[in-house]
């Protein structure tokens, strides 16, 4: 038995997309310590920030779906596929927390 390619992909996907999501994450989090007085909302570098998160994790839902496509792959093995499916929901919920973490401090 080989592994399911779609698996693959989404394992493939969804490491490179946590690690772009943590260098986004850290780069605003430098860029609020930063500047005085914090990040200014309506900057064109933080609607950038903001924008680069929301299509990485838009791009993290096409992993999920490429994982849950590698697990209903007949004669496959589903090591990666499930792997993939872990991290992708993993980061999606992280990153989603910390928004919500950074949203409720004063």
């Amino acid at each position: 038995m080989k592994h399911s390619r779609l698996g693959i992909a989404s394992f493939i996907m969804s490491i490179v997309i946590g690690v772009l999501v943590l260098v986004t994450i850290v780069t605003a989090g430098v860029m609020q310590v930063s500047t005085p007085g914090g990040m200014d909302e309506n900057a064109p570098t933080t609607i950038l920030i903001g924008l680069a998160i929301l299509l990485l994790l838009g791009l993290d839902v096409v992993a999920i779906g490429l994982g849950i496509a590698g697990v209903f792959q007949k004669d496959c093995k589903k090591v990666f596929a499930i792997l993939g499916l872990v991290f992708s929901t993993g980061i999606i919920i992280g990153t989603v927390a910390l928004m919500i973490i950074g949203n409720s401090m004063p």
